[in-house]
């Protein structure tokens, strides 16, 4: 009788934590077992007995205005897991948001490096890198920094596969940047679509 009831007061904590769960002002599509839910501009995640499994948080991406039609950041309505990773952003340089991806414990398993990025897909995904390289100090000591950006193919691990085009010509000040479109994009498993600069798309094989 005694296994009986700390069994039961083990479970209990969880079972009003689902039961106390309100205010939600929206609940998006379950998808792989996981819902999202948000309370004003913070989302979290509930299981399918409607348990919140990973706490509100303020860096899960949407976009209340997202053109659904879009398969990279700017088409994501509701934030949702794909292939075990849904997207989070952070800002950086004069208000530019870079993305990366938290697994389904809530650990950022991708730390947000990439202007724009597609959802996974099979364990890949396709997005355009940003890195940022100190290179010295200028005469009046301050910093200098190099910015390099490049389409990749990424795995799920975080692990960049291949670096495809150097991009060009992209401003990182939130008055003159705009959002780049992604330049590779993964058509089967072994097989890449990548946009070469004044050429257009080239198909090109994969081994992984």
């Amino acid at each position: 009788m005694k296994r009986i009831v700390l069994v039961f007061l083990a479970i209990l904590p969880a079972i009003i934590y689902a039961q106390e769960l309100k205010e939600i002002n929206e609940i998006a599509p379950f998808n792989e077992g996981l819902a999202a839910v948000r309370k004003g501009n913070q989302w979290g995640f509930i299981n399918e007995e409607g348990n919140l499994v990973i706490d509100f948080r303020n860096d899960i991406h949407w976009n209340i205005n997202a053109d659904t039609s879009q398969k990279d950041v700017t088409g994501v309505r509701w934030p949702m897991f794909q292939d075990g990773r849904c997207i989070v952003s952070k800002i950086v340089e004069e208000g530019v948001p870079v993305y990366g991806f938290i697994d389904k414990e809530g650990k950022v398993v991708i730390e947000p490096q990439f202007l724009n990025v597609y959802p996974f897909k099979d364990g890949y995904t396709t997005g355009v890198l940003f890195r940022k390289t100190l290179k010295g100090k200028n005469e009046f000591k301050l910093n200098i920094y190099e910015f390099k950006f490049h389409d990749v193919l990424v795995h799920s691990s975080g692990k960049i596969e291949e670096f495809f085009e150097a991009r060009q010509n992209i401003q990182m000040t939130s008055k003159r940047y705009e959002l780049p479109a992604i330049g590779a994009k993964k058509l089967t498993k072994d097989l890449i679509a990548v946009h070469v600069p004044k050429k257009g798309w080239e198909l090109r094989k994969l081994i992984l």
